[in-house]
């Protein structure tokens, strides 16, 4: 029987229960609770000090109106950098490689800070749409042209992680079927391949921890842009 290379990428199911389930609640389960205590564990105070790190940089070309969001988008990529880097273990299913799931989570953030940008600044959030200085004759393109960009930023939040992350799964699996053909038939080539392979397992990891920061800063500088 021929194994298609992206049943990888469908959901599995055991006892009629979707699995993707339990892959999206086990991270929470994961990352250590910080007691009421002044001293914690060293896992605990390490992943505090990089909450708190990439939650300012995030935070920083923003106003102070849109630090209400810090929370947020710390829970945002905690939750993909663990969901992408528990999908590089074998024999396990990587959620975010699923464009309906991406969408979820971009589709309603990016209509939030449409929202919050049409409250509270309606002037300046519709100024976006027609850039200054514009001569009267392209008005109506260019506001066909800058809603259209508008709308097409949630869809290329969701295709930018789908695609990243299913491409490296692609590459991952197409070099181990490789690795393991050629075993028997050309050592030395299986040999290279192999290093190879771990070479790219390395950079998937840096992709995941990457994307997951990137999806965040994107939103972030939506948001910027209306608060």
């Amino acid at each position: 029987m021929t194994v298609s290379l992206f049943d990888q990428f469908e959901s599995p199911i055991l006892l009629g229960i979707p699995l993707v389930v339990v892959a999206i609640i086990l991270p929470w389960t994961l990352f250590p609770t910080p007691k009421p205590k002044w001293i914690n564990n060293r896992l605990a105070t390490a992943q505090t000090w990089l909450i708190n790190w990439f939650t300012s940089q995030l935070m920083l070309p923003l106003s102070v109106r849109g630090h209400k969001w810090a929370l947020v988008f710390a829970s945002l990529i905690l939750f993909l950098i663990t969901i992408n880097m528990l999908g590089l273990l074998p024999y396990t299913f990587t959620p975010t490689t699923q464009l309906s799931m991406n969408m979820a989570f971009a589709v309603p953030l990016w209509l939030a800070t449409v929202i919050i940008g049409m409250k509270n600044q309606p002037t300046i959030a519709l100024g976006h749409l027609l850039p200054e200085g514009t001569p009267t004759p392209l008005i109506p393109i260019l506001v066909i042209i800058e809603t259209i960009s508008l709308l097409i930023r949630p869809l290329a939040l969701g295709v930018r992680l789908t695609a990243n992350l299913t491409a490296g799964h692609l590459l991952i699996q197409l070099l181990a079927t490789a690795a393991f053909v050629m075993t028997s038939i050309m050592p030395a080539a299986a040999a290279a391949t192999i290093i190879v392979l771990y070479l790219l397992t390395l950079l998937e990891v840096a992709v995941a921890m990457i994307q997951a920061y990137v999806f965040a800063l994107l939103l972030s500088l939506y948001l910027q842009e209306n608060v």
